[in-house]
């Protein structure tokens, strides 16, 4: 078989019960934390009144699909995008370190979508979420990730709408050759751009959630019997011939079914790029450590592999100079200035974002390329903060940034994020339903329950 026909081939056969209970129960958590997020944003993100004003003028809210924390309904391919969207606006979605992808924004919305259309199980649904992650990171892991990149790509949209249309696809219980046909299709609207970091647009949360809905689209073509590319993964102007230099094709199917790429996906404990998640590890620990005070920080730097400077640490003056969310999300000196001044970095403190404490401290705190922390790349987002503070310097290396599968948020800590983003929008109540829905998802005969209460 080719490659696009075992990857197919593994996503058609994929069996709820066959599924490992580990994963089946990181499946569960990684849900619950995206829809803490979705929840969060459909109420704060900035960007959030123009995307429903568009949906709305599209016609894409004529339909019974819900969304996380919304009243309304949705078509579903409506459903997917704004889900989808939500999912990635505050960037305090699931991490795959290696792959460099955000799996869980696109590939989560668009098998719930599917779900609601097909009147599937949340067995199915769960499967299929699994299914889209595995798609979605190898495919990310063979081009590779650092590859794509350079060429400006952004993963978590290209190879999202793959692993959304994988996700859909086993929702709708298409067989091998209907899989591969959705991959073909996705392969036509497989898009995402790094250029949203020249003026901190709202392009990237659009972007995944475009592929959530590109994949949902892909998938419901293939279910209605229409031909998509073959070979589109490995092929002559396949995927990762067409976007990346030098892939590495038969890492797509490594192990596979053995080696469940999704157990590898982290957490954020922090609504900001992971590449700068090291360096906020490091500066908690030292401020508690030292019990310093803001105005004893004299200076500090952040060293980052290439990959992490050219999202978090350059250009050095316009990092140090976030004027919108998104530039804060991004910069290494803001995340690191909340985090020093007032030992904490989540969602409220970008409503410091003209705090001038924090701009006071942020020209002083540069990033710099560290043979170090280059040398972890691409198997750790590490960050080596060296600190000036009360005459001396203090260092602090974090391989491992918190919530990454070897360091994994146990259950009490997931929940609390969850409850951090929703309780303060839903209630407490509604915040509890819903994360004890989403914790036996699998156990619904059908997925429309758990989203009729998503709101």
């Amino acid at each position: 078989m080719s490659i696009t026909q075992e990857l197919s081939a593994f996503v058609a056969g994929l069996r709820p019960e066959a599924l490992p209970p580990e994963v089946a129960a990181r499946t569960r958590a990684l849900v619950l934390d995206l829809a803490g997020n979705i929840v969060r944003a459909r109420h704060e993100a900035e960007s959030t009144p123009a995307l429903l004003a568009a949906v709305r003028a599209l016609g894409l809210d004529q339909g019974s699909s819900r969304v996380f924390g919304d009243e309304a309904t949705y078509s579903p391919a409506g459903a997917a995008l704004v889900n989808a969207t939500l999912g990635h606006s505050l960037d305090f979605d699931d991490t795959h370190a290696v792959a460099v992808v955000h799996p869980g924004a696109p590939v989560i919305p668009a098998a719930l979508a599917a779900g609601e259309m097909a009147g599937a199980s949340g067995a199915v649904v769960l499967a299929g979420i699994v299914a889209g992650y595995e798609v979605a990171l190898r495919l990310a892991l063979a081009l590779p990730a650092g590859a794509h990149y350079d060429r400006g790509f952004h993963p978590s949209a290209t190879c999202g709408a793959f692993g959304a249309a994988a996700a859909a696809a086993r929702v709708f219980g298409l067989d091998a050759a209907g899989v591969a046909s959705a991959l073909g299709i996705a392969l036509s609207q497989s898009a995402g751009s790094l250029q949203f970091l020249a003026n901190g647009a709202w392009t990237k949360r659009f972007q995944v959630g475009w592929a959530g809905m590109a994949g949902l689209t892909a998938a419901t073509l293939a279910r209605q019997g229409f031909k998509g590319a073959a070979d589109a993964i490995e092929g002559r102007h396949g995927f990762l011939r067409a976007y990346a230099p030098e892939p590495v094709p038969e890492r797509v199917t490594q192990d596979l079914g053995q080696v469940w790429e999704l157990m590898l996906t982290g957490v954020k404990p922090y609504p900001s790029c992971r590449w700068g998640h090291a360096g906020i590890d490091a500066a908690l620990a030292l401020r508690a450590e030292l019990g310093l005070r803001a105005e004893e920080v004299e200076g500090a730097t952040l060293g980052l592999s290439r990959a992490g400077m050219l999202l978090v640490g350059e250009p050095a003056g316009r990092k140090a100079d976030p004027r919108n969310i998104v530039d804060a999300q991004f910069s290494a000196p803001f995340v690191l200035a909340a985090a020093l001044a007032t030992g904490r970095m989540d969602w409220e403190s970008y409503r410091l974002l003209d705090d001038p404490v924090l701009r006071g401290m942020m020209p002083r705190i540069a990033c710099e390329n560290d043979p170090e922390i280059e040398a972890e790349f691409p198997a750790r987002m590490a960050g080596k903060l060296t600190l000036r503070a009360r005459g001396q310097v203090f260092t602090r290396t974090v391989l491992v940034p918190k919530g990454e599968p070897e360091n994994f948020l146990d259950e009490p800590e997931l929940r609390a994020k969850f409850n951090g983003l929703a309780a303060g929008v839903l209630g407490e109540e509604k915040a509890g339903r819903m994360a004890l829905r989403i914790s036996r998802m699998d156990q619904l005969n059908d997925i429309g329950p758990l989203m009729q209460g998503a709101a």
